[in-house]
């Protein structure tokens, strides 16, 4: 993996505990609603509540240490969490002044101060990474038989304690230089006072299609480097008292987020939904209101980035910019408001009676001349320089989808658990099943014997097919709900084989959906990838080359960049990241699938740059690959891309050949 797509993986990682401040945000903010004046002191109701919110602010280190560890694990496994826990508390106990003092043989008064501030965020961050590498790495060895009970998975946080004492032997000597380096540059940017904050905001935006505007906002938003901006504001009165805070300055890095996600990005909304073509207004109308309300109301701006970030990246530069200045105002004109979660409604109200809100009122008018900005600006663009945004890329008329995501396994309706345990049945019971795995849109399984397993009963429970591989390998195609099925399977306990096993039966033939001559076509797909295009017949997997997955070609990728082969909603991304689900404004679901087994390489190689549920257009990019790694470990790169419910439609008309070019070369047209 290169080092972005690491530094992504670990921004992706931070969400799990930074998820925590919505509670703390919400424990504060109650309690400054109570007791605005006393902050507590005036009433328990109000000390309860505050209290319990400062609970999670002064503890956010360790939360980041068990936060990262679980986020980074290769299967998000508690063991991983807890391996993260007893690091951080084996390195900040050695490395603790006592501790210190104790084992350098010096006086109490002449241990450095940065080993006061060793349970900040920044050492969490840097425990759960190496706790997190150390599960991806031992949680499955099996130790000798006397010692077997310690194997695998407890064997993670043994080995953890044991490391983190080799790393507080180094942070003796190391973290008192990368403290005062840290605390430098807080005290750098703090210097340049509003300037400062503008220019953190605007990289903040910039930094957010490669996921790294996390470990940037650790920087200003946690005590990483002295700034500790969010939990100090969310302390309010405690943070006053102790000297942490001051009012009007602390929450410059997050009042000026409020006027751009409550109202700078809606105004950018409107100008792109005004300038849709008028065919494509209405489908245009639903996805820009609802991202301007999530925006507004939740400050959850990526719906919206996300729709112009990579078809217009000048209008994302934009509004990088306008976010920078907005920050830079509010601080200058010491009109403060923070957060817990984003810079939406519901924030700005809970934070409205901290005592460190300042003005934080003059922020909507402030927001509303954002509005007219980010209106005015992005409709003259996107008119003056004819940007693709959202409807002016492709006709959408006549669309009559719902807009909701289809189920392939038909099993929308059953209980996910009941449904796991008749497809255990259909397999020949818990007695003929060794393994479950699940790739995006099949169960994976090892059997004692394939002869056993039910064919005929799993295509009635919603199965489009069943590959036998050999004696001990079946697949079963299931649709987009693999995971959860595969999940469920692992703790649906004994479950006896199904009344009638039937034999294996003979493999049918393959019929091809042939298009109707004259059928309307109701997509067209561009290549994904740059690369060479290959059969389906000649892709190295039975489940794509008998076509049981679905029907379409496959690509040989030369370039590292997967893109969105048409528009329409990402409706599921591997959490391997090896493959994704597209389903088009038509209705027709498209597989791209990475490489043939590449689901064994536990997410190496493979970087997603969107996330699911979000709308692309045709040649946005969705994965970033390491080819120099996949090629050299991975099975196959053959890439097969096949509409799963091709027969809900006529067929397809292949299109390329040869050489292909991701974004651009024409793949193949669906016939409705």
């Amino acid at each position: 993996m290169s080092i972005l797509g690491y530094l992504q993986k670990i921004g992706r990682a931070l969400m799990v505990p930074v998820a925590t401040l919505p509670a703390a945000a919400i424990l504060m903010g109650v309690g400054y609603w109570i007791d605005p004046v006393g902050w507590g002191g005036e009433n328990a109701l109000a000390a309860f509540f505050i209290q319990s919110g400062s609970a999670i602010i002064d503890n956010m280190g360790v939360l980041f240490a068990v936060g990262v560890a679980y986020g980074m694990s290769k299967d998000k496994d508690g063991a991983a969490a807890l391996a993260g826990f007893v690091g951080f508390l084996v390195l900040t106990t050695l490395c603790s002044p006592a501790a210190v003092a104790m084992i350098q043989k010096i006086p109490a008064d002449q241990v450095p101060a940065a080993f006061g501030k060793i349970k900040n965020q920044f050492v969490g961050i840097l425990v759960g990474i190496i706790a997190a590498e150390l599960y991806n790495r031992f949680s499955n060895v099996e130790l000798p038989k006397a010692l077997s009970f310690f194997s695998g998975r407890r064997l993670v946080p043994i080995l953890t304690s044991f490391v983190m004492i080799v790393v507080a032997f180094i942070m003796m000597f190391i973290w008192p230089v990368v403290f005062s380096g840290l605390v430098g540059f807080g005290e750098y940017i703090q210097k340049m006072g509003s300037i400062g904050a503008g220019v953190y905001a605007f990289f903040n935006r910039l930094l957010i299609p490669v996921g790294l505007h996390h470990a940037l906002n650790s920087v200003f938003w946690f005590d990483v480097a002295g700034i500790n901006d969010i939990p100090n504001f969310l302390g309010g009165a405690q943070s006053i008292e102790a000297g942490k805070a001051v009012v009007g300055i602390t929450g410059r890095y997050q009042a000026g987020f409020f006027p751009i996600m409550m109202f700078g990005l809606p105004g950018a909304a409107l100008a792109i939904y005004q300038c849709a073509r008028p065919e494509n207004k209405a489908k245009v109308l639903g996805i820009m209101m609802a991202g301007a309300f999530a925006a507004f109301f939740t400050g959850i701006t990526e719906p919206l980035e996300f729709s112009f970030m990579f078809v217009a990246p000048v209008l994302y530069v934009i509004h990088a910019v306008l976010t920078g200045i907005s920050v830079f105002i509010a601080a200058s004109m010491h009109w403060i408001a923070g957060f817990g979660f984003s810079a939406g409604l519901v924030d700005m109200v809970l934070s409205s009676r901290n005592p460190l809100a300042t003005q934080w009122w003059m922020l909507i008018p402030q927001g509303l001349v954002f509005f007219v900005i980010y209106y005015v600006v992005f409709r003259f663009a996107i008119v003056k320089f004819n940007m693709m945004t959202p409807g002016r890329e492709l006709a959408v008329a006549g669309d009559e989808s719902d807009g909701q995501d289809v189920n392939l396994s038909g099993s929308s309706e059953q209980d996910v658990s009941g449904l796991a345990r008749q497809y255990i049945a259909a397999v020949g019971g818990s007695a003929n099943l060794t393994g479950i795995d699940a790739c995006i849109t099949r169960l994976r399984l090892n059997v004692n014997d394939s002869s056993l397993v039910n064919e005929a009963l799993a295509k009635r429970l919603g199965a489009t097919g069943v590959i036998r591989l050999n004696k001990t390998s079946v697949q079963i195609i299931v649709g987009f709900v693999a995971e959860k099925i595969a999940n469920a399977m692992k703790t649906a306990g004994d479950v006896p084989a199904a009344a009638s096993a039937a034999p294996a039966a003979a493999p049918a033939a393959a019929v091809k959906p042939q298009a109707v001559p004259n059928a309307a076509v109701i997509a067209e797909l561009v290549s994904p990838v740059t690369g060479e295009v290959v059969a389906l017949d000649d892709v190295p997997d039975e489940a794509f080359a008998s076509k049981a997955v679905g029907d379409g070609v496959a690509v040989k990728p030369t370039e590292k960049v997967v893109v969105s082969p048409a528009a329409g909603t990402i409706v599921k991304i591997f959490n391997t990241n090896h493959a994704f689900c597209l389903e088009t404004e038509k209705g027709a679901e498209i597989v791209v699938h990475m490489g043939i087994d590449t689901v064994a390489l536990g997410g190496q190689g493979f970087t997603r740059l969107v996330e699911e549920g979000a709308e692309v257009v045709a040649g946005q990019p969705v994965l970033e690959m390491d080819l120099e790694y996949l090629n050299a470990n991975a099975r196959s790169m053959i890439s097969p891309v096949v509409v799963s419910n091709i027969d809900d439609f006529s067929g397809l008309v292949i299109k390329a050949q040869g050489q292909v070019v991701a974004g651009q070369t024409p793949l193949y047209d669906i016939k409705g």
